[in-house]
């Protein structure tokens, strides 16, 4: 191409692209004769990267205009990053590009190609997903960079590793298996469906080149086919191709190193390249029209290009710097460094600088940054000032509404009703299973505490029915029955019907094997069911609004595609239906602040803010790591012609450079993510390095950003919290205690208080595990009987006998999991060393009396006081003492924790039988206690031990009983508090109440209340 050409333009980096691009063409779409006649502006076509850009464009017209109206040129995508959005001109086309086959759905390619990994590599099918969507961007690369995949197959040499031998044979299946299957079909890839089109379209301009003008702008020409597409429109008479920031400043040495191995990774290799490709220099571009600099710009340019120089030619830096020293100023103008101490601080300077923004009228501020988890802090930050911010990176299709339900729905099924994916899918705001939301919720709630706290119920909704005829009789023994229970039980039953009723379609096809079709149906089918309302269908609930389209959108693809799978494991389904729409998001359409963006850097290109924030500057987030191909080695990629992965770190170099370049720019990073340390980026670090060689390492530097941000959640009053404590009348004071209470008092005062006089009742946690909620009422029911059973002596065959009344109390818990895998073996173990330890002791025993309750009024108090408690087991002894022994299936209190009085369980027990209390109840006369003892009992290697307190004359039972009567003297001075975990230290363990006393809070700042 000749040194005259007119043909090729720029703008420097940090121009308004667009808005320099409209202003132009509506002065003058000739360009100043540039263009052969008097075209007028909508004679002319403007090809353009991205749909944002094309709709950008048309908003920059609009602006340039003031508003009035317009017949805009043709703006058309070129298909570099959107690829299925491609249009361009077909007339004069020939009937081969018109008539090429269409490209196969995305969702149907990736579901045919996981069946076909399913069956010729026998991979799990959530897996096979993964994988074919791997494979699929693999072949959208091949094709896209015109590489001839039938050459796999020389591209292992011996050198190379075994396993790259293994990757080549599973890559067979694209250059075989599957060309073939998409032939049958009548489809062709996407990727190469849209090479054919472009070069057609090129073809076509290069042998009847249009009279209109056709301008090809802001492309990199990333794409071979497009590239070759620039090249013909640069030849066109009325041609144009105006690229994105190309770097004058740089000097020719350094241009020159740029395309040789090691330098792709320069934010001008892929300019380099085009413009190799089109056959010209830089010599050969010219400004566009009107997007010359200023001087500070210029300047700015100068520092970033330098700062980014090819790292061959950093050697000039010492000449460099020092020739620039005297524009330094100029170049830092604008130019703002952040660095906060964290990513919460990082997101609050960036929320705190596009906020500050809005205060000048008709001002724009956008944040470009590929880290999706800093775009939400920051979109939450924004929130404080009820700013929704436009996010072109949108939500997370699988974490809307719908979606979620959808998700849940599946796994509920999934899981049979298990108590936790049961409640997170009922108590989703979308589930109403055909009543009115309120009621279906308050049922709901009246189930959970019915039968789903505690351990886990029998699988599915019968085992639900079975828990619920377990609790009546449990309550019918005990006597427990009431209005309310009776209540609840009749709403937990309508509920399980309904549940049963609505949940059949999905619970059916699972349990026939249905096929991904059928399977997806019936799935929605359930959702739409337990979504509905008493007066509102379900569909109408699910698929509404933004969210309920866009899941709508992917449903119904899923359901056309679904056939191309064929037959899945039912149990797979949930991971499956989240692979499916894992990297799906939801763009908002509306609603959003017209002046303040959150943008990725692909979203960014060709966009234009009053201030530019760059957001995210670490290494591995920006610019992100080069990774490593799975499918090919930089040897296999090189002998095919594919760049090296530095490529994708060339562009994001690129997107740096023009976000950088703007009047106002912000650079941030997080110096710790997540709590671990970060490494700046190397944009960072090449830009603190350039500031240090010009003496000007401090001038960009605002940390007062991050400091305000911060200050913002500082509170106007410092608050201690402080220790409650709760002091009620007398009379409101608890009257009764049982022994193993009295600990508590002692321990965790305030845990008395909102039992006892708040009476507040806590609840078993979901799926409780069998060792932590039944296993000790198990284990002490079957000694209660086998003691109860054989009182005095032991009988024969005692082990055969304690094993077979085990059985009998085991049997009805054998159906959750866990017990008889787990707590049955144990028990057994339990059995065998209690035998033995019935052996050794039942000489000195005249009767042992299990479970043994007991009572006594404590005396010296201003009203009456009532201990109780209940023995495990109390022995009355031959020399007629007696002996007290409590089963612990769990942690068992030193001796030292019993004689100081923090264990006071057996003393006061012991103290009980001294004053009579067990009389009335068991029958025992009044008697000292010889012998207190815990007997640990866990099945383990250990299977059981023996830890007795020696307390021979009582004297220990009667002291620990003398400091509950002063203890409780104190509680009824009502100045007396009811505090927090007043001896902590003893307490290893987060208590039932502890968060409504707010522990974590006073003990952090050491407020004591005091």
């Amino acid at each position: 191409m000749s040194a005259d050409s007119r043909n090729l333009f720029t703008m420097p980096p940090g121009a308004p692209f667009l808005e320099r691009l409209a202003a132009a063409l509506l002065a003058d779409p000739a360009l100043g004769g540039r263009f052969d006649g008097t075209p007028e502006l909508a004679d002319v076509t403007i090809l353009l990267p991205t749909r944002r850009a094309v709709r950008a464009l048309g908003e920059a017209f609009l602006r340039a205009s003031g508003g009035a109206a317009l017949l805009l040129p043709a703006i058309r995508t070129l298909g570099d990053v959107d690829e299925d959005d491609l249009i361009l001109d077909p007339k004069g086309m020939g009937a081969d590009a018109l008539g090429l086959p269409p490209s196969m759905p995305p969702l149907e390619r990736q579901l045919r190609l996981a069946r076909m990994i399913v069956e010729g590599r026998g991979e799990d099918e959530t897996r096979a997903l993964a994988l074919a969507a791997d494979l699929g961007r693999f072949l959208d690369m091949g094709l896209t960079e015109g590489v001839d995949l039938g050459a796999l197959a020389s591209l292992v040499p011996d050198e190379f590793a075994d396993h790259w031998q293994v990757t080549l044979e599973f890559l067979k299946l694209l250059t075989a298996a599957w060309p073939a299957e998409m032939d049958r079909l009548g489809f062709m890839e996407q990727a190469e469906r849209r090479n054919r089109l472009i070069r057609a379209q090129a073809d076509l301009w290069r042998a009847h080149p249009p009279e209109a003008p056709v301008i090809a702008a802001g492309s990199t020409g990333s794409i071979p086919a497009t590239a070759d597409l620039l090249k013909v429109v640069a030849s066109l008479p009325n041609g144009a191709v105006v690229l994105p920031g190309l770097d004058f400043d740089l000097d020719e040495e350094s241009w020159a190193v740029i395309g040789e191995p090691g330098t792709a990774s320069h934010p001008q290799y892929g300019m380099s390249k085009l413009l190799r490709h089109l056959g010209a220099a830089r010599a050969d571009v010219a400004f566009w029209p009107g997007s010359e600099t200023a001087q500070k710009m210029a300047a700015r340019g100068r520092f970033l290009s330098e700062a980014l120089r090819p790292a061959e030619t950093t050697e000039r830096w010492r000449a460099r710097l020092a020739a620039m020293r005297k524009e330094a100023r100029d170049a830092l103008a604008g130019l703002t460094l952040i660095e906060a101490a964290g990513e919460r601080d990082e997101a609050g300077a960036i929320a705190l600088a596009m906020r500050e923004v809005l205060e000048t009228p008709a001002k724009t501020a956008a944040l470009v940054t590929p880290d999706r988890k800093l775009a939400r802090r920051v979109a939450m930050e924004l929130r404080r000032w009820k700013i929704e911010v436009d996010d072109s990176g949108g939500e997370p299709l699988a974490q809307t509404p719908p979606m979620a339900f959808m998700r849940l729905v599946a796994t509920m099924i999934a899981e049979d009703f298990a108590p936790v994916a049961l409640l997170a899918c009922l108590k989703h705001p979308l589930a109403s299973a055909g009543e009115e939301s309120a009621r279906f919720r308050a049922r709901v709630r009246a189930m959970e505490r019915l039968i789903l706290r505690g351990p886990r119920p029998a699988p599915g909704i019968a085992g639900m029915r079975m828990a619920c005829t377990a609790e009546k009789h449990a309550r019918e023994e005990s006597g427990r029955i009431s209005a309310a229970f009776e209540r609840d039980l009749a709403e937990t039953i309508k509920l399980l019907d309904r549940v049963e009723h609505d949940a059949s379609p999905m619970v059916e096809a699972w349990r026939a094997g249905a096929p991904l079709d059928a399977l997806v149906q019936a799935h929605i089918e359930t959702a739409e069911r337990l979504a509905a309302t008493a007066t509102e269908p379900g569909a109408d609930r699910l698929w509404a609004r933004e969210e309920g389209e866009a899941a709508a959108t992917f449903i119904r693809e899923l359901i056309d595609a679904a056939p191309a799978f064929g037959t899945l494991d039912a149990r797979s389904y949930p991971r499956f239906f989240d692979q499916l729409a894992e990297g799906r998001v939801l763009r908002p359409r509306w609603g959003r602040h017209p002046r303040l963006f959150i943008w990725g850097p692909l979203e960014a290109r060709l966009q234009h803010a009053d201030r530019i924030i760059l957001g995210g500057l670490n290494e591995g987030t920006w610019p992100a790591e080069a990774g490593i191909d799975p499918w090919l080695n930089r040897p296999m990629r090189a002998a095919l012609g594919i760049d090296p992965p530095e490529r994708r770190i060339g562009l994001a170099a690129h997107d740096f450079v023009e976000g950088a370049s703007a009047p106002e720019a912000v650079l941030t990073r997080a110096a710790k993510v997540e709590g671990a340390p970060t490494v700046a980026s190397r944009w960072w670090l090449r830009l603190t390095s350039v500031l240090t060689g010009l003496g000007e390492e401090t001038a960009p530097h605002a940390p007062h950003w991050a400091l305000w941000a911060h200050d913002l959640d500082r509170p106007a009053a410092k608050i201690d919290p402080v220790r409650p404590r709760p002091m009620p009348p007398l009379e409101a004071r608890p009257s009764q205690f049982s022994v193993t209470e009295i600990e508590t008092l002692i321990r965790d005062p305030y845990a008395i208080y909102a039992k006892k006089i708040l009476n507040l009742r806590v609840l078993d946690p979901l799926d409780a595990d069998i060792a932590a909620a039944e296993r000790g009422t198990i284990v002490h029911k079957a000694l209660e009987k086998f003691v109860a059973a054989f009182p005095e002596t032991l009988p024969d065959h005692a082990l055969a006998k304690l094993i077979a009344i085990g059985e009998e109390v085991f049997e009805s818990a054998m159906e959750r999991p866990g017990v008889a895998a787990f707590w049955w073996p144990r028990f057994q173990r339990i059995a065998r060393w209690m035998v033995e330890y019935e052996r050794e002791h039942r000489g000195g025993i005249a009767r042992s009396y299990p479970e043994a309750a007991g009572v006594i009024a404590i005396e010296g108090l201003r009203r009456p006081v009532r201990l109780t408690g209940k023995a495990d087991r109390i022995d009355m002894m031959k020399d007629g003492t007696l002996g007290i022994a409590d089963y612990k299936t769990g942690r068992v209190p030193s001796a030292k924790q019993v004689e100081t009085g923090l264990a006071p369980q057996l003393p006061l027990e012991a103290a009980m039988a001294a004053r009579g209390g067990f009389r009335a109840a068991a029958g025992l006369p009044e008697a000292r206690a010889s012998r207190l003892v815990y007997l640990r009992l866990t099945g383990g290697e250990t299977a059981g031990e023996e830890r007795v307190i020696p307390d021979p004359g009582g004297d220990l039972a009667e002291e620990i009983y003398a400091l509950l009567v002063d203890l409780l003297k104190q509680y009824e001075d009502e100045t007396t508090p009811y505090l927090s975990r007043p001896r902590p230290m003893f307490t290893g363990r987060y208590g039932d109440y502890d968060h409504l006393a707010r522990v974590k809070e006073w003990s952090a700042s050491g407020g004591e209340g005091e």
